[in-house]
């Protein structure tokens, strides 16, 4: 039966092959004539091989030309000369400083190019985000942050409906779906891996319908077309200042007039290129890397080419849009191929897959993923605030963050000097938002009382390395624990202390209990003497209501009544035994007295029990060899051999207590790991510390963390799409063509943004990260998590250094993240990964002031407890987004986030109401939008597709919601603050 089946697969195979030849198209036709559409652009990074500034500006041109100003000066000149022609527009974050600058001649100029349609918003975004590292929260926030500048400013008549990811290093499911639910009717990009692009091209599939979610299919689907020419213009037909390619010479008096050679030269070029395309239509990008800073070479070059086409007669050559060239594809009426996987990983040739940037720069990727929680806190607060005349703003953080999601930002894949400067930004727009925050909480605190008080609340950027200046100096703090969640939530809250003395009282004024850690060796070398000199961390467990705030205090005391609340167990031991442990209520953790490494995870509240062998390992990074001369660098991983070096052995030390045990190991001079358990969560918590990379062997290092399970996991893996909807990923495998396998290890990784899993009938290992990172499942019953990589030499690919971060003193860059391991029966698994996924996205904001009131003052006083919302949101309701747009006028925004079966209760629609449920304001109107907020929902009228289903429609009841498995719906509320 299977032989039969796949004979018949190959034999439909054959005849589809077969009949893509009969209906490639024929430029000799004299019925159906083939019409180009030139498409005039600039690819206008937001930062690469120079920051955002340079790149505006045109400064340091010893790096690259580019500077943006100069284009948009040029081409709107060159537009209004003639009104045929057109020219797009993508990156909001250059469009919207140029425009700030202009004077308002200019200003007119544009709308009236814009009316006319000769000038185009196309994708609209702030950047051109990535489609691996981003997370779906940023991505949706810089989206929304420039299409509502374009609504805002140019009104719907300007409102891009083609999205365009012309040089993403690869494709997402869940962009795909992103990209719908925000109206665009197409989706247009430039890179897929050469073998997909290949066999598309033979059969006229390159362009298609996408379907990228599961959960709600039809809703989720846009028409998507991958361009012939990736981004650039047909060979020899290029007209910027640094292209080679000879212009149009078309005067007879002169010995070098080459009209007709270039008209011949461009209608055997087009028509090959029509092949492989199923309509009478095909686009031209005529542009490329911050071209047109010169437009009129372009234009002038381009008028003389189509007219000369056109005058020849074989084909029609026109100015266009992709949304003009969208209409056309619809308008033809044909039946598409419906598409419901993604397009990881990219290769460009058999030994070149884009796999390595999923990791590259982790402190970076791990900067910006807390940033956004600080980001989200942040606007809720301002939101809560109410009227912001003359305060802080997150307007600087929210640009900060957009810039980040760019597609040679949070890959990891620009310069050095360009991370710093983006870094720099987020650094500037954190400040702002701490200090918005902390003022707010003072407000909130002082609202029964009368005279301002001395309460100045602070943050502290450096706890990942126990570094707090406020809580290691002063002998009485109060830390306010902010909880960005709609529903209350519980969290350890660990920070460095110089003293054991130490008292924590809850914000009721009792005392509760606590536990006083020493700090790791490695902790105290990481931070230095200079930043910090806490020899210990005290650990408490705080409670914060709904999208709310509960305060705590530490005070250092010498009272013995307070010794009931210090660990009594507390010990540091080497491990004496065969198999030592430490264990919580729902986890034991075994490891072995031979070699120091986690042995087996024991479920206590379930019969299960798994075999794990968890540690590190490190993979050499190719230089080059006899089969390929692509080496690994900040795009490409390419190790030199399968098999990774294993560091082995492990040194080991355990400390018990009531609320953590943990285990510390060291691996070797620049890999050691931290495994707690604490009390009462079903996770294992494994913060690893790499770095530096040590390479005076002359060998470049991709550090992994590997756990080998007894899981009969039959090749198959699992990992998110952007933080939401899981892909089924199998080991050597494509599902759209054949794969060649060239490199075993690198063509099997994906992007992990939050979580990747194995599983069999019986067990589910679940690995929840902190930041992008890049995985995968080699063999059977093995994760495998890219943690940190240094090389030595380029990959060829643009950047021209390779990546070798310096660190701070320039011995190298140390990373320290954190890993939530669960074990789970497959049933159970989905309400567990998906609560921790929230937790882990949003985790509570800590800061801290120096406490100026006495105990009884703080009750009497001041409020020290607050929630945001009257009841707590449903237990699968995550509210995304609640952002400030005026004083009185706010995005809100609510998801489902489980998927469709993934619990038997929670993948079930969900149904609340708005009506009071926030306690500072009342809704007093809502109106439902798209995603990104720049669409009446009401107005959302999608372009119909040609395919197997029909589109789902949306409806909105008053203040009452309903959600669907991972839906999001979009609201613009009228607020008045009580």
């Amino acid at each position: 039966m299977a032989a039969r089946k796949t004979n018949r697969m190959f034999l439909l195979s054959l005849l589809l092959l077969q009949l893509s030849f009969i209906f490639a198209f024929d430029c000799n036709s004299k019925d159906l004539k083939l019409q180009i559409h030139i498409v005039p652009h600039t690819h206008d990074d937001v930062g690469w091989l120079k920051t955002v500034d340079e790149y505006y500006y045109g400064a340091n041109r010893t790096i690259q030309a580019g500077a943006v100003q100069y284009i948009l000066d040029t081409a709107i000149v060159s537009l209004q000369q003639n009104p045929n022609r057109t020219f797009i527009y993508v990156e909001m974050a250059f469009f919207k400083r140029w425009w700030d600058e202009q004077e308002d001649s200019v200003k007119s100029a544009v709308k009236k190019l814009l009316a006319n349609k000769q000038l185009e918003f196309i994708n609209g975004g702030w950047c051109m985000n990535d489609e691996a590292a981003a997370h779906y929260n940023a991505i949706i926030d810089q989206m929304t942050l420039g299409l509502r500048f374009i609504e805002d400013t140019f009104g719907a008549d300007a409102r891009p409906t083609v999205a365009w990811h012309i040089d993403p290093f690869g494709h997402s499911a869940e962009q795909a779906s992103l990209f719908s639910l925000m109206s665009f009717d197409g989706f247009f990009f430039g890179r897929i891996d050469e073998a997909d692009k290949q066999k598309r091209l033979k059969e006229q599939r390159m362009e298609m319908v996408w379907r990228g979610s599961s959960n709600y299919k039809n809703a989720s689907q846009i028409f998507t077309g991958v361009l012939y020419n990736g981004y650039n213009p047909p060979p020899g037909f290029c007209y910027d200042e640094f292209c080679a390619d000879p212009p149009i010479q078309d005067n007879p008096t002169l010995f070098d007039m080459n009209v007709q050679e270039r008209v011949d030269a461009f209608v055997e070029e087009t028509c090959d290129q029509a092949k492989s395309y199923k309509t009478n239509h095909i686009i031209l990008t005529m542009g490329s890397d911050f071209q047109y800073e010169n437009a009129h070479r372009w234009f002038k070059n381009l008028d003389k080419l189509i007219h000369y086409v056109n005058e020849d007669g074989r084909v029609n050559v026109f100015y266009s849009t992709p949304s003009r060239y969208l209409k056309a594809l619809h308008d033809a009426g044909k039946d598409w191929e419906v598409k419901t996987d993604d397009f990881f990983p990219y290769a460009h040739c058999p030994h070149c897959y884009w796999t390595g940037y999923f990791t590259s720069r982790p402190t970076q990727k791990g900067y910006i993923r807390e940033s956004n929680n600080l980001l989200q806190a942040c606007k809720q607060l301002e939101s809560i605030h109410g009227p912001f005349a003359n305060f802080p703003s997150s307007q600087n953080l929210r640009n900060a963050m957009a810039v980040n999601q760019h597609h040679d930002a949070i890959t990891g894949t620009e310069k050095q000097h360009v991370t710093y400067d983006y870094e720099k930004r987020l650094y500037i727009g954190r400040e702002e938002c701490q200090d918005l925050m902390g003022k707010v909480l003072k407000g909130m605190y002082e609202r029964q009382n009368a005279t301002s008080s001395l309460l100045q609340f602070q943050y502290c950027d450096y706890l990942n390395i126990s570094v707090c200046r406020i809580t290691e100096t002063e002998n009485s703090i109060v830390i306010n624990v902010y909880n960005p969640i709609g529903r209350p939530v519980e969290t350890y809250v660990r920070i460095p202390v110089d003293s054991k003395n130490l008292v924590v009282i809850s914000s009721k004024g009792q005392p509760i209990k606590s536990q006083v850690v020493p700090l790791s060796r490695e902790t105290a070398q990481l931070r230095r003497s200079h930043r910090g000199f806490a020899a210990y961390e005290i650990v408490f467990l705080a409670a914060a209501p709904a999208l709310g705030f509960d305060t705590y205090f530490v005070n250092k005391t010498g009272e013995k009544k307070f010794d009931e609340f210090q660990p009594k167990h507390s010990h540091l031991a080497k491990l004496k035994f065969q198999n030592d442990f430490i264990e919580n209520d729902k986890l034991r953790l075994e490891f072995s007295i031979e070699s120091g490494r986690l042995v087996r995870i024991v479920r206590k509240d379930r019969e299960l029990s798994l075999s794990v062998d968890q540690q590190f390992f490190w993979y050499n990074g190719s230089t080059g060899d006899e089969e390929s001369r692509q080496t690994s660098g900040a795009y490409i991983f390419r190790p030199n051999k399968t098999e990774p070096y294993d560091l082995n052995k492990a040194k080991v030390q355990i400390i018990k207590g009531p609320l953590v045990e943990e285990v510390r190991q060291t691996f070797g001079p620049f890999v050691s790991q931290v495994i707690r358990l604490y009390r009462n969560v079903p996770y294992a918590e494994f913060e690893h510390t790499v770095g530096p990379i040590p390479v005076k062997d002359g060998l470049g290092k991709e550090i992994i963390t590997r756990f080998d399970t007894n899981i009969e996991s039959g090749g198959l893996f699992y990992t998110d799409a952007n933080g939401r909807e899981m892909k089924e990923r199998k080991r050597d495998y494509r599902a759209t063509w054949k794969l060649n396998i060239t490199e075993p290890v690198s063509e099997n990784y994906y992007p992990i943004n939050s979580r990747i899993y194995i599983k069999d009938s019986s067990a589910q290992l679940t690995v929840m990260s902190d930041r992008s990172q890049g995985g995968s499942s080699i063999r059977d019953g093995q994760i495998e998590i890219m943690l940190h990589r240094r090389l030595l030499v380029d990959d060829f690919l643009g950047v021209g250094e390779p990546l070798n971060e310096p660190g701070i003193d320039g011995r190298g860059l140390i990373t320290r993240g954190k890993h939530r391991v669960l074990l789970t029966t497959p049933d159970e698994a989905g309400h567990l990964h998906r609560q921790q996924g929230e937790l882990m996205l949003l985790q509570p904001i800590l800061s801290f002031a120096v406490n100026p009131f006495s105990m009884q003052e703080w009750l009497s006083k001041l409020i020290p407890t607050y929630s945001g919302l009257s009841r707590s949101l449903p237990e699968n309701v995550h509210l995304l987004t609640m952002e400030t747009i005026k004083s009185d006028e706010m995005i809100l925004r609510f998801e489902h986030f489980y998927e469709k079966d993934e619990d038997h209760k929670l993948s079930n629609p969900v149904n609340f109401k708005l009506d009071g449920l926030f306690t500072d304001f009342n809704i007093v109107n809502i109106t439902e939008t798209n995603l990104s907020a720049n669409q009446l929902l009401k107005n959302k009228k999608m372009m119909k597709w040609n395919t197997d289903e029909k589109v789902a429609e949306n409806s909105f009841d008053g203040f009452n919601i309903e959600l669907n498995p991972m839906q999001i719906r979009t609201f613009i509320a009228k607020i008045k603050h009580v």
